[in-house]
């Protein structure tokens, strides 16, 4: 069975979120709900100043801080290493986003649910399914597309990625292309110091 994780190759990434979009359009997601973001970290002094652009989603760890706080056992890790969230076992407790160390949970509001983009009353396309997919009061996150990784696609913001700063697949496949990133520039995952084992890594 593959172990399904993502690397970010930081001197690809532009900062342009098109990752971000996608996500929210595959996922439905609300104004202020993110199931990844792009932080912009500037480094250097004047003049000789860059910027970084930093990719983050949920980390689908090996050791899963967020599973091991669930008390109804909503949070689950796949046989492909997928951490996921079944919603109608979730009671909405929130014991998962406090144990989260990179804050990668939301909790689902009616609120969230009923809100839109385009103004009160009226909802794009693409929100108009929400209440198929989500409950109100659950706590969620990504999940890597699950479903679409099932169907053999990549995650929507991986497909949608212009410079292909998001690298898919078999962490233990070393012929796979983030096995093979991850070996020739020495992929890192964030907070290594949580001991939580991230399937998500970086390379700069």
């Amino acid at each position: 069975m593959a172990r399904l994780g993502m690397v970010f190759d930081l001197k690809r990434c532009i900062g342009c979120n098109a990752c971000v979009i996608a996500c929210k359009m595959e996922n439905m997601l609300p104004e202020g709900v993110f199931f990844t973001r792009v932080f912009v970290e500037e480094i250097g002094s004047f003049p000789d100043v860059r910027r970084v652009y930093i990719p983050t989603l949920c980390n689908h760890c090996e050791d899963a801080p967020c599973q091991k706080a669930c008390p109804s056992g909503a949070t689950y890790t796949r046989d492909d290493g997928v951490v996921m969230v079944d919603q109608h076992k979730c009671i909405g407790c929130s014991a998962c986003a406090v144990a989260c160390p990179y804050d990668n949970r939301t909790q689902l509001t009616k609120e969230d649910l009923d809100s839109s983009y385009i103004g009160e009353g009226e909802q794009a396309a693409f929100e108009g399914s929400r209440y198929e997919r989500w409950l109100s009061g659950t706590v969620t996150k990504c999940d890597f597309c699950s479903r679409r990784v099932d169907e053999g696609l990549e995650p929507a913001c991986v497909a949608s990625c212009p410079t292909d700063a998001r690298i898919f697949g078999d962490l233990d496949d070393p012929h796979s292309a983030p096995g093979k990133l991850m070996r020739e520039r020495n992929g890192r995952p964030p907070l290594p110091e949580k001991n939580t084992r991230p399937k998500v890594f970086y390379v700069d």
